[in-house]
């Protein structure tokens, strides 16, 4: 299976390492179109992928199956002048490009087989989620394909229906930074009270990796979770008042739908 990525950045390179990793394909049959030669000299001495600094050269290379776009929203409009009319019916084209949708993608491009994903940060060891959906003009045969390159990432989730991909940016594409900010804040926090630094993140770090952990192998709803841990009268539910009383519940709910927002109007601009 060759792949072409447009697009060289963090979330192609975790891409790459993982495709490789996995034995999905040789490091042959990968190539990468990126206009900084620094990044293209990085990709080819640690991965041994070919790369180029046009986009064109790459995708007409033979046999290749799979174009995978990895730029930013702001760049998609100069790559859907490059490559549309340059694509043969046979190619899949997966877009991790946060906020652009299907029809857009398939109009620009004149364009059917069309895979949109929404990967996030924790891909770059492996351990990330990704939402997507396909066209019907993507087989079953190339499905399977895209969920083995998805699976290199982390976990997969397929989606039917391309509004879940808006809602899964502002939720598990932003959300590694909401918690960045909430483990800074914790960090910080701990300080504060005269705590050393390097214990204070030793204790954060461990904190939230163990409640995630506890979450997922217990089943229990958040909640209960919770319920477990403040008892009535206690410390911890001095602390839960706090941040209610400080609407974090609503900064949240905020943050995720202005974020939502933000993706359905990247598609307009």
């Amino acid at each position: 299976m060759r792949i072409v990525f447009i697009g060289g950045g963090t979330m192609a390179e975790a891409m790459v390492a993982g495709t490789l990793n996995m034995h999905l394909c040789n490091a042959s049959d990968i190539l990468v179109s990126e206009p900084i030669s620094e990044r293209r000299n990085y990709l080819e001495k640690n991965y041994g992928v070919a790369v180029f600094p046009d986009n064109l050269t790459a995708i007409n290379e033979p046999s290749t199956r799979v174009i995978i776009l990895a730029i930013k929203p702001k760049d998609i409009s100069s790559v859907f002048e490059t490559l549309q009319g340059n694509l043969n019916k046979n190619q899949i084209i997966v877009s991790i490009v946060a906020g652009i949708k299907t029809p857009t993608i398939m109009k620009r491009l004149k364009h059917k087989k069309v895979v949109r994903v929404m990967p996030n940060a924790p891909a770059q060891i492996g351990a990330g989620i990704s939402v997507w959906t396909a066209t019907e003009e993507v087989t079953k045969k190339d499905r399977q394909s895209i969920r083995d390159i998805l699976g290199t990432l982390g976990e997969e989730l397929y989606t039917n229906e391309e509004k879940y991909i808006d809602m899964a940016t502002a939720i598990s594409g932003s959300g590694p930074a909401y918690t960045f900010v909430f483990i800074e804040a914790l960090i910080e926090a701990g300080v504060y009270l005269g705590m050393n630094r390097e214990m204070a993140i030793k204790l954060v770090l461990s904190t939230i990796s163990g409640s995630t952990l506890l979450a997922q192998k217990t089943g229990k709803h958040p909640a209960e979770l919770k319920d477990m841990i403040a008892s009535p009268g206690g410390t911890t539910v001095e602390g839960l008042r706090e941040l209610e009383s400080n609407g974090f519940r609503e900064a949240i709910t905020k943050a995720v739908t202005s974020a939502y927002k933000k993706s359905l109007d990247l598609d307009k601009e």
